[in-house]
């Protein structure tokens, strides 16, 4: 970052002094030789240490810095002057438009560690307050992403609700069906029956979690074995204990990603 040093004092010899010891840091000096001076080279450039004298005609060194705290408040502001004048900056000190009072004549080193100094703490404000910048829109990008994922969790809500409606009354239609209804996973275990399917091969025990094979008499199973009696033909079938029934089988996966089949059956003489 290039660091831009204001000089402001109306005798010449300080000014140039002053360059001829700052120099050699690498600042970027400019020179005024009045506080209006001063405000002017501050509309063009941008400043960040700014050492005025105090006694100058028509504005002091303090009334200068005074404008430049409220036009340009990131800046270090040094006044230097003599011990003699110390009584009227300091106010100017307690209200913060002065960060340091350097006196006359002065040290040279201590001079250019002053400055030294002071630019670092302008360059520390700026990192600040571009921290505070990045730490304000990461703020704001969180509330969006927030207020996005809180939009969708309530669709997802309203969504999950829907289905579990829809669930619910499709439950309930299975359940008034006088058709005994199994699901059978690809594993074989039972994972859907009704509560006709309960009564025919449960003894009106759940079938839920049960080896179809185990529940399930072996007739009903040859048409799932045999793949013959689809949804669209049904076929009668004559169980050894003497009941008729009615059944249909039907594999899964023409519009879900089940692998498993479903069985229907009724006895046949609730059929027409």
């Amino acid at each position: 970052m290039e660091r831009t040093l204001l000089l402001v004092d109306d005798e010449e010899n300080i000014t140039s002094a002053l360059v001829r010891l700052l120099r050699r840091d690498g600042y970027t000096i400019l020179r005024a030789n009045s506080g209006q001076g001063g405000l002017d080279l501050l509309t063009q450039h941008k400043v960040g240490v700014i050492i005025s004298d105090q006694r100058m005609p028509g504005m002091t060194g303090v009334e200068f810095l005074s404008q430049v705290k409220v036009l340009y408040p990131d800046t270090v502001r040094i006044v230097l002057s003599g011990y003699t004048e110390l009584n009227s900056v300091t106010d100017a000190i307690n209200r913060g438009a002065v960060y340091k009072f350097l006196t006359k004549p002065w040290e040279d080193e201590l001079l250019r560690a002053n400055v030294d100094e002071a630019f670092s703490s302008y360059e520390m404000k700026l990192e600040n307050a571009r921290l505070n910048r990045e730490l304000q829109k990461a703020n704001e990008e969180l509330l969006r992403i927030n207020q996005g994922l809180e939009q969708r969790v309530e669709g997802d809500r309203l969504e999950i609700s829907h289905n579990l409606k829809l669930l619910l009354v499709s439950q309930e239609i299975l359940e008034c069906l006088p058709v005994a209804v199994i699901g059978i996973g690809e594993d074989g275990m039972i994972a859907v029956a009704n509560q006709m399917a309960h009564q025919l091969f449960g003894d009106g025990q759940p079938l839920l979690g049960e080896m179809v094979n185990e529940v399930i008499p072996e007739e009903l199973l040859s048409c799932v074995a045999t793949g013959k009696y689809t949804k669209q033909e049904g076929n009668k079938l004559c169980l050894t204990d003497g009941r008729e029934f009615k059944c249909w089988y039907n594999p899964m996966g023409e519009i879900s990603t089940s692998k498993g089949m479903v069985l229907a059956c009724t006895p046949d003489s609730l059929t027409p």
